[in-house]
């Protein structure tokens, strides 16, 4: 994997004229000392449909200063952006690539511009000599390299970069001093991004669908979304970030519900297949998933265990058995990933949005025609949770719960769906259901937990280990699964208040 840096800074418009004042007057900042000049030249990359500067990515390879090389950025926040960076080499490195492969697809990426900066450093450090920021002046000379070539463009502006593990306040304190010199904030987010402006060459708009009130609109508006999100956090997911894999199995979820909670909206014979292949995704990306979680839930009640029930290396064995199953879980979400049918799915799906397949109830109000799909998946529910609380518990309940579980989660996605049209109706019916919906996945990975401990005690047997602890966290999930039981009728009817459904029609 590529190194990684944090970077947070902040630009400002300056000219050949501008004169920065004494900085030692800003808060924190007791010295600053002059570093060189340095001489920068870098060429930015992208898809000649300009992809990347569309998702605010900037690709480059550079030379001169201490950290030539390829460097890819991703935006974390304003004025925030995550650098990986890799050596310098011919072709783009094959650890960068990687994370750009959901947005190139089949494209290579080209020379877009080409930067030449000269950039005159300062270090701002505090009383003890370290260094809170890197403040640069740089002279900025671009050229399009893209299309039509001779367009170039010149300015000079201020980069003030806070240094890692300094207080991000002093960044407020240079800041209050460079306004009240007349320095203000510059408009362009990027060195690329003006480039590009300026060197008339500008990333087409992101697609949109019209809001004309339709069912048709708001379905495919909320499909954009996911199919953004799947777009966005693969590279997440490459990089192990938190949460990432559990976010993209989230919109494959939540998208794979859309298509089947609107069927009347959109023609099936095109969603459902589909609809397969991103569950087939979300169950690539659901082992890495599943066993955090799992791993989690048996440390935690390992954790809770008086010392005295603590039998044999069982902190040891946990450790090693899920060190063992998270790195193949990971491995088999990453090849997924890689596996040319996933840039086929990112390819259908584009394709789809792009002329849905909408059938004639699509062009009915969306008031109307999301509050009966939704109600459609709570009746689903209810029938779900009715069989299921009607079996004595056992093994027959777990796996009805398990299908209520599915379905009440497919009922919170059409909720969630319906709330840009219904507004607090939909936010409030999709709490109700949530808390159903939470409730058995309590319940289900109590019934999984018990499943991994009886595995976990027969190896303990086998190396001639004590199984005693295994077993007391065994019945400990079974008290679990017994005590979401027992508080599921109560969950449910305030679910199935009437109130709530008859509130999405008004």
């Amino acid at each position: 994997m590529a190194e990684t840096k944090r970077e947070i800074e902040r630009k400002y418009e300056a000219t050949a004229e501008t004169r920065l004042p004494d900085l030692t007057r800003a808060a924190g900042v007791a010295s600053v000392t002059g570093e060189g000049v340095t001489e920068l030249d870098a060429v930015y990359y992208d898809t000649p449909g300009l992809r990347l500067a569309a998702d605010s990515l900037t690709l480059r390879r550079r030379t001169g200063g201490s950290d030539a090389g390829w460097h890819l950025k991703f935006p974390v926040a304003v004025g925030v952006r995550d650098e990986l960076r890799a050596p310098l080499s011919e072709a783009l490195p094959r650890s960068l690539a990687g994370l750009l492969r959901s947005r190139l697809r089949h494209d290579e990426v080209v020379p877009v511009v080409r930067l030449r900066s000269s950039r005159d450093v300062k270090h701002l450090r505090d009383e003890d000599g370290t260094v809170l920021a890197e403040l640069s002046v740089d002279t900025v000379h671009a050229d399009r390299l893209l299309g039509a070539p001779g367009a170039s463009a010149a300015w000079t502006e201020i980069e003030v970069e806070l240094a890692d593990d300094a207080d991000p306040a002093v960044l407020d304190a240079v800041e209050k001093r460079l306004r009240k010199a007349g320095i203000h904030p510059s408009d362009a987010p990027s060195k690329l991004a003006r480039a590009l402006h300026e060197t008339g060459l500008e990333p087409a708009a992101g697609e949109t669908v019209p809001d004309d009130g339709s069912a048709g609109a708001a379905v495919l508006a909320y499909a954009r979304e996911q199919v953004d999100a799947l777009v966005r956090l693969d590279p997440a997911v490459r990089r192990d970030l938190p949460d990432a894999v559990h976010q993209m199995r989230i919109a494959c979820r939540r998208l794979r519900s859309a298509f089947t909670t609107y069927r009347e909206v959109l023609d099936r014979d095109v969603t459902d297949p589909v609809g397969a292949e991103l569950k087939r995704l979300a169950g690539e990306l659901g082992h890495a998933r599943d066993q955090e979680v799992l791993a989690a839930r048996l440390s935690d009640a390992l954790d809770a265990l008086p010392r005295e029930q603590l039998r044999g290396p069982v902190r040891e064995r946990l450790r090693a058995w899920d060190r063992a199953r998270s790195a193949e879980a990971r491995r088999r979400a990453l090849d997924a990933l890689d596996a040319p049918r996933h840039l086929a799915l990112l390819d259908t799906l584009d394709a789809l949005l792009a002329d849905p397949p909408l059938l004639p109830a699509s062009r009915r109000r969306a008031t109307k025609a999301l509050p009966r799909a939704v109600r459609r998946d709570h009746d689903r529910l209810a029938r779900r949770i009715g069989r299921a609380l009607a079996l004595d518990p056992g093994h027959e309940r777990d796996l009805a719960l398990h299908e209520a579980r599915k379905a009440a989660k497919r009922a919170r996605y059409a909720a969630d769906s319906a709330v840009p049209v219904l507004g607090k109706p939909a936010k409030r019916f999709a709490r109700r259901v949530k808390a159903v919906q939470s409730l058995l996945g309590d319940h289900q990975d109590a019934v999984v937990a018990r499943a991994a401990l009886r595995e976990l005690a027969a190896d303990a047997e086998t190396a001639g280990e004590p199984s005693f602890t295994w077993g007391v966290l065994h019945a400990g999930q079974e008290a679990a699964a017994a005590a979401g039981e027992r508080e599921l009728p109560g969950v449910w009817a305030r679910a199935a208040a009437p109130e709530i459904r008859a509130a999405l029609s008004r």
